[in-house]
C-alpha cells in the first residue's frame, strides 16, 4: 500500500519490542514449524502479527477491521523513498528528506515518524518500505541502539532478497550528523554500498542511484499488486 497524500503529523513510535507486538512470541507461532530465516518476508510477518491481534481484539479488533476500507478509499500515492530511523533521530531524518526532495528532486519522501499513529507498527512498517521505491536506513550512533531499528533493516534486506522487484531498493546512509562508524556498521550492511553525505561524490551517488526508470517499474508493480488486492477483497 502507498500513503494517503495528506501530511500527517510526527509520530511518537517507541516500541517495547518483545511483548505485545512480538511476532515470535505469539502461540500459534509456538506450535507451528518456525520458518527459516530467508523464507520469511515482510508481508509473513505482517500477517502474523495480525492474526495474534485478531485473537486479542476480540469483538473491538473486528469492528476496528470494518473501518479500514474508508481510510484505504483515499487516493494514495507511491512513494520515492522512505527513510527508517532510530526515534532519537527524527529530526536528522527530516533534513536528510528535505535534502533529497528540495536539493535533489527525489519527491514525494516520507519518514517512518510520519507514518500513521494508532496502526500496528509492522503494518506501517510494511506500507512504507512496500509503498516506496527505496529504503534508506539512516546509520548514525543510535541506529544501532535501537531494538526497533534492527529489526527494520534485517526485515527490509530479507524483503529486498524475496521480491525480485526491491532488489537493491535498501540504501544505508550516514549522514553529516553522528554518522555511524564503518567499522561498527553490522556486516549485512557492509555488503551494500552505503551513500556517504559527507563524501564528495554524493551528488553522483544520488543521481546514479534514484533513477526515474527504476521508480517507475516499481510503481507500475504496485499498482497493479494494488488492484488485485482491491478486487480480491470485493470478490
Amino acid at each position: 500500500m502507498g500513503i494517503g497524500k495528506s501530511k500527517v503529523g510526527i509520530c511518537p513510535f517507541s516500541l517495547s519490542w518483545g511483548k505485545s507486538h512480538s511476532v515470535y512470541t505469539s502461540q500459534d507461532h509456538r506450535e507451528s514449524e518456525p520458518k527459516k530465516l530467508e523464507d520469511i518476508s515482510l508481508g509473513d510477518v505482517v500477517e502474523q502479527n495480525n492474526t495474534t491481534e485478531e485473537q486479542i481484539g476480540g469483538q473491538e479488533g473486528a469492528e476496528a477491521r470494518e473501518e479500514i476500507p474508508e481510510v484505504e478509499a483515499e487516493e494514495e500515492v507511491f512513494l520515492k523513498f522512505v527513510i527508517l530511523h532510530a526515534e532519537d533521530d527524527t529530526d536528522e531524518a527530516l533534513r536528510v528528506q528535505n535534502l533529497l526532495q528540495n536539493d535533489f528532486g527525489i519527491k514525494p519522501g516520507i519518514i517512518f515518524a510520519e507514518m500513521p499513529c494508532g496502526r500496528p507498527h509492522l503494518q506501517n512498517l510494511d506500507d512504507a518500505v512496500n509503498g516506496s521505491a527505496w529504503t534508506i536506513l539512516l546509520l548514525t550512533e543510535n541506529f544501532l541502539r535501537d531494538t526497533w531499528c534492527n529489526f527494520q533493516f534485517y526485515t527490509s534486506l530479507m524483503n529486498s532478497v524475496n521480491r525480485q522487484h526491491k532488489y537493491n531498493s535498501v540504501i544505508p546512509m550516514r549522514p553529516l550528523n553522528s554518522p555511524l562508524p564503518r567499522e561498527r556498521t553490522p556486516f549485512a550492511l557492509q555488503t551494500i554500498n552505503a551513500l556517504e553525505e559527507e563524501s564528495r561524490g554524493f551528488s553522483t551517488q544520488v543521481e546514479r542511484i534514484f533513477q526515474e526508470s527504476v521508480y517507475e517499474t516499481q510503481q507500475t508493480i504496485w499498482r497493479e499488486t494494488r488492484n488485485l488486492a482491491q478486487r480480491q477483497f470485493i470478490a
